[in-house]
């Protein structure tokens, strides 16, 4: 499992002219499911998400977690994270779990961070054309990959 964290104070996405989901300070997290992913994966990573000191003390140093400072996450299932650009000018995606498989499992990730105390979670459509906004704050981004954890 990869996910792309984005610090923000702002972020939300649309669908077909509607926001469907939307948070304020916290994290826009694009997930990406590769097939041998699974809830033992999406379980680590949001324990990571949850606890990644990123956010700033009273001092302004990197020192608080997004449940210290009660940060959001929007969750945007992005396939693309798996993308095989080494061949070629068009990018393989075979790396990605089909939908049937990462669909659970991305739901089950924003369900275990709600689990680890993050008080809104908002999600995107699966398999849908999104418009993502995101106000990426600092910058700061932070890619997790659950191999770099085993």
């Amino acid at each position: 499992m990869r996910i792309v964290l984005q610090r923000v104070s702002h972020g939300s996405v649309t669908v077909e002219g509607r926001v469907v989901g939307a948070v304020e300070r916290g994290y826009v997290a694009l997930v990406g499911v590769t097939h041998a992913d699974t809830q033992a994966e999406a379980d680590l990573l949001a324990k990571k998400t949850a606890n990644l000191r990123v956010f700033e003390d009273p001092d302004g140093k990197m020192n608080l977690s997004a449940l210290d400072v009660g940060a959001g996450v929007l969750v945007i299932s992005q396939f693309t994270l798996y993308a095989d650009s080494r061949k070629g000018r068009r990018p393989s995606f075979t790396d990605a779990a089909r939908p049937e498989t990462a669909a659970p499992l991305v739901e089950y990730y924003a369900e275990r961070l709600r689990a680890e105390g993050i008080a809104r979670v908002e999600n995107g459509v699966f398999g849908a054309l999104m418009q993502v906004t995101i106000h990426n704050d600092g910058p700061v981004t932070i890619i997790l990959d659950s191999d770099d954890f085993q």
